[in-house]
């Protein structure tokens, strides 16, 4: 990842998360898993936050609020690889599938841990890397409060620029 990221669909750990969502669901549907609805319920849930925290974060406008959410994405990928024990110990897929899964969840955790400490190195409450998309709020984040005319005014000359 060099330069600045646009979009989410760019960053290495959502790309990793993704696949690993894809894993988790593929595996929710063989052997005993596949009647385990609890344990299923949890893989879901947590595969989904990992995935979906990354964009969350992304989408916020300030950088400590965009490693926040990437501290509860990795949290969530460390949930995934405790849960694959009890895959093991339980015996409920394959213990290829379990590896796989393993294999993401760790790559996902890297991942994201990596951008934590890129955002560190860059860290304070600035606005995050989507200011430039938003001209509105990049005036409301210098303290400057915008009446509805200036508004539309503001986004119809951002609009025309695009």
């Amino acid at each position: 990842m060099t330069g600045k990221v646009n979009r989410f669909e760019d960053l290495t750990c959502w790309q990793s998360a993704r696949k690993l969502v894809k894993i988790v669901y593929n595996a929710c549907l063989e052997g005993k898993l596949r009647r385990v609805f609890y344990l299923q319920s949890q893989l879901k849930w947590a595969v989904l936050s990992s995935q979906n925290n990354i964009v969350e974060g992304f989408c916020r406008f300030y950088r400590k609020e965009f490693i926040r959410f990437l501290d509860i994405s990795q949290s969530s990928a460390g949930e995934i690889l405790s849960m694959c024990y009890n895959l093991e110990d339980l015996e409920m897929i394959d213990q290829d599938k379990i590896d796989s899964i393993r294999i993401i969840a760790t790559e996902t955790r890297n991942k994201t841990l990596g951008l934590i400490r890129y955002q560190h190195r860059h860290a304070s409450n600035k606005p995050n890397h989507l200011e430039h998309m938003n001209p509105v709020s990049s005036f409301v984040a210098r303290g400057r409060h915008l009446n509805p005319v200036e508004i539309c005014s503001c986004l119809a000359f951002h609009g025309a620029n695009t």
